[in-house]
């Protein structure tokens, strides 16, 4: 608890005690000795004494513009009732009142903690290499290139490269990950984790700004700026239900007594009741409390939703498009077979390799980890990528190309297509076809069974869209199951493939792209929502997707659904209860059947609820 909150407890404390002490004084008749002012002063006691901030706060925004809020309901209801002399219920409205802030500061304190693992991956400082030794240097303050040093059990710093020792990095505060992963030279880590039990020596890659951990950092404080259509609603609601009903309740005091010569205190108190119970706060608290509950289950679980409107979206998903390699697939492609045309599998293999010397592309690694030497790149010119189709490149004077059956058809070379289950590379020298380079991946563990979870959690449809060849692609649909494969697709063609899922999708569903985020980014753009899967670290992923799973872990696509299903439910039935609710005591006490504790169980007790059931976010996915 803040000092702020302690502070509003002992106020509301004191108060209480002094009201329960004037009421019980009151019921025995030791007050009736005293004059109308003498036990109206004892009563502002404690109403002062938790009210006079919600007076303050009613002035001040009505000198804003800021008129009907649910400070200047609660000021005039209340000195209302002190005007027709139902002292006890002035005073005890405003104390339930204070008790219902109080709850619901608590309530928000402990849903901003349930973030906190996330926010407080921020390192501190670093241990910089310098010519004297080891220096503790703030992280905004060491460029790229630097040497850090990592010591067993502090939070790394900035995203680098290992360069000496070997630790285990526990990344759970990013992924939700439990197993810690190796780290050893060559690898790369990123900040936030935390180093285990050895010393690493690290080369950073990154500005600090440019991090993983800021980026993260950001996307969770920017969150509550993208509200969802709910939120809107209620936002909107607000502006207008509130004046109408205030006027409404001006109305009930005044026109009675006027027009038909009714009592004035009993319409007066009739009023001040509806003023009381019409207080908005369950809705525009507990709709927006909820989807920030929801936000922070999901970011314990290594999901960061960049706003609550994303988390809206995310449960009415029916139909989920997938990338195939890296996001279906492992992405870990080796060499399973060479096929020359000409001279040797030596030979194929060095030219392949000669080819993607300079591409960063797996495929790329794949085929040089199989030459297993370092390519002569001296003997190589111009080298142009050409996106979708290979790589062109000059050796030795002549044109080399490594890519799919499509670029040697466009390049007008002569060959016999291989149908084998795999990514094909195709090779020609000068115009002459050299062979071919079978490229195996696999199916990632667990892909098949979190499939199988999204059609329980309620996807209708999965679709596969894949820049490979028909057979490959076909190959994995078949083996998970997959409703549609699209194949041979150019990123181009992504879209456009995209675009025509979004024109058969209902308006009332959704539909989203699951992609490694790396060459997605259309794609990931263009669809209701992008998801990028597998992209730790990844700068592509974090900007253009709506939702990013920190690991590669496809069983958090269901969970993340799961999460945004019942965070969905959870604020439809705070709303629900609060409108019936308060609409039902409204009219009772219109009707004269409504006392003042009923008005206020109609705003004090179904705000508490209303948050109660809202901090149930705060639990969901715990156990998935």
């Amino acid at each position: 608890m803040t000092k702020k909150q302690k502070g509003a407890l002992l106020r509301i404390l004191l108060a209480g005690a002094a009201l329960i002490a004037l009421i019980v004084l009151d019921r025995l008749g030791r007050l009736e000795l005293l004059l109308p002012w003498q036990r109206l002063g004892l009563y502002l006691v404690p109403y002062l004494l938790v009210g006079s901030g919600v007076l303050w706060e009613a002035v001040a925004h009505i000198f804003h513009g800021q008129i009907f809020d649910e400070n200047f309901l609660m000021a005039i209801a209340s000195i209302a009732a002190f005007c027709v002399g139902e002292y006890p219920e002035a005073a005890a409205v405003m104390l339930l009142y204070q008790v219902g802030e109080l709850f619901q500061s608590c309530a928000v304190g402990k849903s901003r903690r349930s973030i906190a693992q996330m926010m407080d991956i921020a390192p501190e400082y670093a241990n910089l290499e310098t010519p004297d030794g080891l220096t503790e240097t703030d992280p905004e303050e060491i460029p790229v290139g630097s040497v850090i040093v990592v010591k067993p059990g502090e939070r790394i710093p900035l995203d680098g490269v290992v360069i000496q020792g070997t630790s285990r990095i526990d990344t759970a505060a990013l992924t939700g990950e439990s197993v810690p992963r190796t780290a050893q030279p060559g690898s790369e880590i990123i900040s936030g984790c935390v180093n285990g039990n050895g010393t690493l020596r690290v080369r950073t890659t990154k500005a600090y700004a440019d991090t993983t951990v800021t980026r993260i950092l950001e996307l969770v404080e920017n969150a509550s700026s993208r509200k969802a259509r709910v939120e809107g609603f209620i936002t909107r609601f607000a502006r207008w239900y509130t004046p109408i009903v205030t006027l409404f309740a001006v109305a009930l005091a005044v026109v009675p007594p006027l027009a038909f010569e009714k009592e004035w205190s009993e319409w007066i108190r009739r009023a001040c009741i509806f003023l009381v119970v019409s207080c908005p706060c369950a809705l525009v608290i507990s709709v927006p409390l909820g989807f920030f509950g929801g936000i922070g289950a999901a970011s314990r679980q290594g999901i960061l939703v960049k706003g609550s409107n994303y988390l809206e979206t995310m449960a009415k998903l029916s139909t989920l498009v997938f990338d195939k390699t890296g996001t279906l697939t492992r992405g870990e492609f080796k060499v399973s077979a060479v096929r020359p045309a000409v001279g040797t599998e030596a030979e194929l293999l060095e030219l392949a390799a000669l080819g993607e010397g300079c591409s960063t592309h797996p495929i790329a690694l794949s085929i040089r980890e199989a030459w297993g030497k370092s390519p002569d790149l001296r003997r190589m010119g111009a080298v142009q990528e050409l996106s979708g189709l290979g790589l062109l490149a000059i050796v030795d004077g002549r044109e080399l190309l490594v890519g799919s059956a499509k670029l040697l058809e466009e390049r007008g070379v002569a060959f016999s297509p291989v149908d084998e289950e795999g990514t094909l590379v195709y090779v020609a020298l000068g115009g002459v076809y050299q062979g071919v380079l079978v490229i195996s991946d696999r199916i990632k563990d667990g892909a098949a069974s979190a499939l199988h979870a999204l059609r329980t959690a309620g996807v209708e449809k999965t679709v596969m869209l894949s820049g490979d060849r028909k057979q490959t692609a076909e190959a994995v649909g078949r083996a998970l199951g997959l409703d549609q494969v699209e194949s041979e697709l150019l990123p181009q063609d992504k879209v456009t493939a995209l675009e025509s899922l979004l024109e058969q999708q209902p308006k009332t569903r959704a539909l989203g792209y699951v992609g490694d985020g790396l060459n997605d980014a259309p794609v990931l753009s263009r669809a209701d929502i992008g998801i990028a899967m597998g992209s730790l670290g990844s700068d592509a992923a974090i900007e253009a997707a709506d939702v990013v799973i920190m690991d590669d872990d496809l069983e958090k696509l269901p969970t993340a659904m799961r999460i945004a299903g019942k965070t969905l439910r959870i604020v439809r039935q705070n709303i629900a209860f609060a409108l019936v609710v308060k609409f039902a005591i409204l009219i009772l006490g219109a009707l004269g059947y409504a006392n003042m504790w009923l008005a206020v169980f109609g705003d004090v007790g179904v705000s508490v609820i209303a948050i109660l059931n809202s901090m149930r976010t705060l639990r969901v996915g715990r156990t998935n």
